[in-house]
């Protein structure tokens, strides 16, 4: 059976065996904890990147603390690292006591730190002006940059501190739902931005956090390249036969009633690569072409003839 080469692969192994952590000596776990001190550093500077050499020159603060940060560095000129490390205090000391103490929050607080110190650090390192004069370019590469980053500290159990926390508080405490926080801090602080910056701004900030969201989910659960599918059919033997000889991937079966025609059929279910899928509609459509195919996407398949999974 082929293995189709998955991009990235090798840097979402390595971010996958970081949350599966076996019972390993000082040696290993010395080891592991430098690879995670490494990534923080990593996440810290991507986001510090995307903040001065995108948003700050563009006047674009897409939510968060590091958004409120922007807004006042605009109005009347205090250092953004600075300001963000003194927003983030109160938050994680609040964070420390109802989310369970520093175990939960210590990456969080190391990022915070490292974040904070980067994006004063850098400011000397890029023109005032920016790597470019325009703003939407700005707005998708701070997106780009930072869901990276995002993505990267929750793979390692971490978050990037300020609203992140305090969402996380609002959903544990009071039930809250997360998504509905999210839109409603992020928004309050994405309407200030109208204020300061003009609608213009504000609208750049909603396109750099839906490609922040994109971007984090990507680098979460790795590229979209397997498609499961669902086959109802009367010919289930000819179908399988086909799929097993010809893309030699597994089926599953079992039997349904179709409500509307009170009819017995077969479903089959199977998993392909994306590169298959073509070749799977062609063979459905050979061997019964009455069939029902729906294709549904996935992100990872775990098992023979895909991925091996993660050690626990």
């Amino acid at each position: 059976m082929s293995n189709e080469s998955i991009p990235g692969e090798t840097f979402m192994a390595t971010l996958l065996k970081i949350r599966y952590l076996p019972t390993v000596s000082v040696k290993q776990h010395l080891g592991q904890l430098l690879l995670q001190t490494l990534l923080i550093n990593i996440a810290a500077l991507l986001s510090a990147t995307a903040v001065v050499a995108f948003l700050v020159p563009s006047g674009i603060a897409p939510g968060g603390v590091s958004g409120i940060a922007i807004i006042l560095n605009h109005l009347i000129g205090t250092p953004v690292g600075v300001m963000t490390l003194l927003f983030n205090l109160p938050i994680l000391v609040l964070g420390y006591y109802t989310l369970g103490g520093w175990q939960v929050i210590a990456k969080t607080v190391v990022f915070v730190v490292l974040f904070s110190a980067f994006t004063d650090l850098l400011v000397p390192l890029f023109p005032a002006e920016g790597l470019s004069q325009n703003h939407l370019l700005n707005a998708i590469f701070s997106g780009i940059f930072g869901g990276i980053s995002g993505g990267i500290n929750f793979r390692l159990g971490a978050t990037s501190g300020g609203t992140t926390v305090l969402i996380r508080i609002l959903n544990l405490r009071f039930g809250i739902p997360a998504s509905s926080s999210t839109l409603y801090v992020d928004g309050l602080i994405v309407g200030a931005s109208s204020l300061a910056f003009g609608w213009e701004s504000a609208m750049f900030a909603i396109i750099s956090l839906g490609v922040y969201g994109m971007v984090c989910d990507y680098i979460l659960e790795g590229p979209s390249l397997i498609r499961t599918a669902t086959i109802i059919t009367n010919r289930p033997e000819a179908i399988s036969d086909l799929i097993l000889h010809t893309l030699h991937r597994g089926v599953t079966a079992w039997d349904a009633e179709g409500k509307f025609t009170e009819e017995t059929h077969k479903v089959l279910f199977v998993t392909v690569l994306r590169s298959e899928v073509t070749a799977l509609r062609g063979l459905v459509a050979t061997a019964d072409p009455d069939a029902f195919l729906v294709i549904g996407q996935g992100h990872v398949a775990y098992g023979k003839g895909f991925k091996k999974p993660p050690a626990h």
